[in-house]
């Protein structure tokens, strides 16, 4: 594929650098991330600001509210959201994740009840896919949904659920089938968050913050009209919602990286390096280049199909591996003040905040175990390990 802008492309992404310049509020550049991801009335007001600009659900077809916009426009607005340092539009889950599964297997009723709420940030979406003790094996899911009449009764829970605390809706992957195993017998359920039985426990990281949650359903009673694709058919739902997680959050991941990169390379330059250091900084910034590449050829694959596919594993697998390595070598170059806390430590304490948020990177999202089993078995080909 030719790797430079259109000529329209490159006008999108003048217009939008414009606009970022223009509109992004003081207070909210160079967001690290973390919890203040969600923190504040003034994140709520960034996303409408998104919404209204036209700049949320570029992908997502005009009928529903999108921009129908080629997906080179959204990794075009995904770099330069991420070289800007701007905030993400709050409904994360719901654009990249909860539209795009409703769009694919909702029915209409469905479409026109969540669609432009998801837009606008009127609704916030987490997901409910991990639980205790079957760790990122999600056909091991335990919950279960028992179906009464017309509803399902919902009793179980769910674990590492970002959002959850302040989520309107809950993708649920249930199994309604008792006597099933694996990718068998599981439903896919839209759950109102608000409902009786839903109990939400935030889980504290070694950061201090709070990003995820536990999720427990007690006899929660959900309508069969919330059931998203065919009841029993919740495997095949639930792969469309993990692809469009992976596939369309490499460019994301990529350009996160390079401000990383970038950063590092300030921070040697401020307080000098040694000869092995100045070795490792090339090294990170040649597998950034790799990772930028690999993007290219997702989104080649993207834009042919329209269906993203198990590359953006590889993505997510080499960013968060490189993200740990980054925080380890800025450590190293803060020397002793790698231990100052935050109110204390120089650049306001970014890279210990770094260090410590990146270690989760390899479990968040799909471990690293279970990525390159993907990338084995469906990228390269290989036998299955089961």
């Amino acid at each position: 594929m030719d790797l430079r802008d259109t000529p329209d492309e490159a006008r999108f992404r003048a217009e939008l650098r414009d606009w970022l310049a223009a509109s992004l509020p003081d207070g909210l550049r160079g967001h690290r991330g973390g919890a203040a991801r969600f923190e504040g009335e003034a994140v709520r007001e960034w996303s409408r600001a998104l919404y209204e600009a036209g700049y949320a659900g570029l992908t997502w077809p005009k009928e529903y509210g999108g921009g129908g916009c080629p997906y080179s426009y959204q990794a075009i607005f995904l770099e330069e959201m991420a070289r800007a340092e701007a905030p993400h539009h709050l409904g994360v889950i719901g654009l990249g994740m909860a539209g795009p599964t409703i769009i694919a297997h909702g029915s209409e009723a469905q479409k026109a009840r969540h669609l432009s709420r998801i837009l606008s940030a009127d609704e916030i979406w987490c997901q409910g896919f991990s639980e205790p003790g079957a760790g990122s094996d999600l056909s091991a899911v335990r919950t279960s949904a028992r179906l009464e009449a017309d509803r399902f009764v919902v009793d179980g829970q769910k674990v590492w659920s970002s959002f959850a605390h302040i989520a309107d809706w809950c993708l649920l992957l249930t199994r309604s089938d008792p006597g099933s195993e694996r990718h068998a017998g599981l439903t896919y359920l839209i759950v109102d968050m608000r409902s009786p039985g839903v109990e939400v426990r935030p889980l504290r990281q070694m950061t201090g913050e709070a990003e995820f949650n536990e999720i427990f359903f007690s006899a929660v009673e959900v309508p069969v009209e919330n059931v998203l694709g065919e009841v029993g058919g919740g495997w095949q739902v639930a792969m469309t919602t993990l692809l469009h997680e992976r596939g369309t959050l490499g460019f994301a991941l990529t350009a996160a990286l390079e401000v990383a990169v970038r950063k590092l390379i300030e921070l040697a330059q401020d307080r000098g390096a040694t000869a092995t250091q100045r070795d490792a900084i090339a090294r990170e910034w040649i597998e950034l280049q790799g990772l930028r590449f690999t993007a290219y050829r997702s989104l080649s694959a993207l834009m042919k199909t329209g269906v993203p596919g198990p590359e953006g594993s590889i993505l997510k697998l080499q960013w968060s591996e490189a993200n740990q390595r980054l925080g380890k070598l800025a450590l190293e170059l803060l020397a002793q003040d790698a231990q100052l806390l935050a109110d204390n430590a120089p650049y306001g304490g970014y890279w210990q905040h770094h260090q410590l948020r990146s270690r989760g990177n390899t479990i968040e999202a799909g471990t690293s175990e279970i990525l390159r089993n993907i990338v084995a078995e469906r990228v390269l080909g290989l036998p299955r390990s089961r």
